[in-house]
């Protein structure tokens, strides 16, 4: 038993894996590790950490400051206030009813003042404005019981106070506009589906293996409620800094990452979870990046997931983001989809699971070039000999594009859902990643 430990613990140093023994261990007492001839361990001098673009709950990480014209919020009072935090608009619902009882309640303690009911109420043959109104205090009250159409019956204006009347009419069409206004924008603030959104699932880390002898970018994305994303569809940007030919430095450009929008495969049933494939040609922004070149590279991919709320018919938008950190090169995604007696069962324990997987560490444009020179093997081998399942946000680097398989037949880690992947095959290692 121990000498199997050792064995799995030294082909794991082999291929770059960090030992889950290690990885429990606090980051001073870990051993520093050796790079092998043939791959750069995890544990190599890595990139300097990153500033994201957008965080991986979805929340766009830009502030804007210096905003000269604050007037323009004002122009738009409906969405700033839906927009504020909660704490203070439930301060600015309660506070706006308030200063609206107050100031009314301020004008019919005013009339009231006005016309001497205050000094003569009490006197026999006069006739108030508003009966049983004889402080500040009953004004308030009075005013309470109008806009909210409580009518307790104790205080009623009379027909003999015309300024009353009006007031009145004032009163009830500003407070059903305050009314509309206020409940409106706690409605909305309700209702919104950003809430929703927790509930849809994108995978820790997007990888890039081989699908049909073309390097595909993929990464998984599924909802964990019954009731489904009505028209979902999905888009991803690649977030780069560039400079032109010109000179002029872009930061954080944006370039659109193809993953079926001319096909209709960006339209999606979002029953179980999905593989979204991104296939690596022409006018893919990575059409000449090899695993060398993307581990030097510096940029984000942004995920965003758009679709109708079934239960309420409103949009819905989820985000997520990749670093190039989390790009992995030679992996593949766990199968989450298994047939039961009767239905088919999702194990999200394996959401975020991959294996490692040969892949060619070439660009695409050189496998496609090959390619057209002259077929690869006839068979390529896409999952490695033993598949090692991962759900880690570690690395490779530098491996050989292909690693000779150590014997025995491939085999398929989990049944049901295969997205995509080959059937397992016998081949021969491939050297430098191509065929000669």
């Amino acid at each position: 038993m121990a000498g199997d430990s050792q064995i799995l613990m030294d082909h794991n140093m082999e291929i770059g894996v960090t030992p889950a023994q290690v990885r429990k261990l606090p980051k001073h007492m870990r051993e520093a590790q050796i790079s092998t001839e043939r791959t750069h361990l995890i544990s190599d001098p890595a990139k300097k950490p990153r500033q994201r673009y957008v965080q991986k709950d979805g929340k766009c990480n830009v502030h804007h400051g210096n905003v000269q014209e604050t007037y323009r919020y004002l122009s738009d009072l409906f969405t700033t206030l839906v927009d504020l935090r909660w704490r203070l608009s439930l301060f600015i619902f309660t506070l706006v009813y308030i200063v609206n009882w107050l100031f009314f309640g301020f004008l019919w303690w005013l009339i009231a003042l006005i016309r001497g009911d205050l000094v003569h109420a009490d006197e026999e043959g006069w006739t108030p404005c508003v009966e049983n109104l004889n402080s500040f205090v009953s004004a308030f009250l009075f005013s309470i019981e109008t806009e909210t159409t409580i009518g307790y019956g104790y205080r009623v204006i009379t027909e003999k106070c015309p300024e009353g009347i009006i007031l009145l009419l004032v009163q009830a069409i500003l407070g059903s506009i305050v009314n509309a206004m206020m409940v409106g924008c706690m409605f909305v603030k309700i209702s919104q589906p950003k809430n929703r959104a927790e509930t849809l699932m994108f995978s820790h880390n997007a990888v890039i293996s081989v699908r049909d002898n073309k390097l595909c970018l993929m990464f998984r994305v599924g909802d964990l409620r019954n009731s489904h994303i009505v028209e979902a569809s999905i888009r991803a940007k690649l977030i780069r800094s560039q400079q032109t030919k010109e000179g002029e430095f872009i930061p954080l450009n944006q370039t659109d990452i193809n993953i079926g929008f001319d096909t209709g495969d960006d339209r999606l049933f979002l029953v179980s979870p999905l593989i979204i494939s991104h296939e690596i040609n022409e006018r893919s922004p990575f059409w000449e990046m090899t695993l060398t070149q993307m581990e030097k590279e510096e940029f984000e991919i942004v995920v965003i997931l758009e679709g109708m709320v079934e239960a309420t018919g409103m949009t819905c938008q989820a985000r997520s983001s990749y670093l190039d950190t989390e790009v992995l090169w030679g992996y593949r995604f766990t199968p989450v989809l298994s047939l039961e007696k009767g239905f088919y069962e999702v194990d999200y324990n394996n959401f975020h699971d991959i294996y490692e997987t040969n892949t060619p560490s070439c660009s695409a444009k050189e496998l496609a070039a090959k390619l057209r020179d002259g077929p690869l093997l006839p068979q390529l081998s896409l999952l490695s000999p033993d598949p090692k399942t991962h759900s880690t946000f570690d690395r490779l680097s530098d491996r050989d594009p292909l690693s000779p398989g150590e014997g025995g037949e491939e085999r398929n880690p989990a049944g049901g859902e295969t997205n995509g992947s080959a059937g397992a095959a016998e081949d021969p290692p491939l050297a430098d990643g191509l065929p000669g």
